[in-house]
């Protein structure tokens, strides 16, 4: 294979993953802004968010206590894993590079709660230490 043809297929890719990328930002709510998840028919309050390059979006979110929460969990990233941590409701999953899982908890007791990235490439700064946080706001 030629280094144009190489080189062609490599910047198709990347252009597709971004275009995935914006697509999926918009299921995800505002950026910056705190972000009440809706309450489906069924009871559940479902959302997207994005795993990003050391950001989760949104970073800051609200839902109702006693409810279940579904969160889909996107890696947008091509070469790191990511996880989603709330350590007080003992919510945990990785996400691989790139990829989805979907994550469901019923959190009971109001409160503000950190969510974080802890992955990190020694000895590099870890995740967290890069500003990859948000919080989980139970009314």
């Amino acid at each position: 294979m030629t280094h144009s043809r190489s080189l062609l297929l490599f910047l198709v890719g990347w252009s597709v993953l971004w275009l995935t990328a914006e697509v999926l930002a918009v299921d995800a709510g505002p950026p910056g802004s705190p972000w009440r998840v809706p309450i489906g028919p069924d009871g559940v309050q479902r959302m997207s968010a994005i795993l990003d390059s050391y950001a989760f979006r949104p970073s800051q979110v609200i839902v109702e206590a006693g409810k279940p929460v579904e969160v889909t969990l996107t890696s947008i990233t091509m070469l790191t894993p990511h996880n989603f941590i709330i350590d007080a409701l003992a919510v945990q999953t990785e996400v691989g590079a790139g990829k989805t899982a979907v994550l469901t908890f019923t959190p009971t007791q109001p409160g503000m709660f950190p969510i974080y990235c802890d992955k990190r490439l020694w000895p590099f700064p870890s995740h967290r230490e890069k500003g990859m946080e948000g919080t989980l706001d139970v009314e």
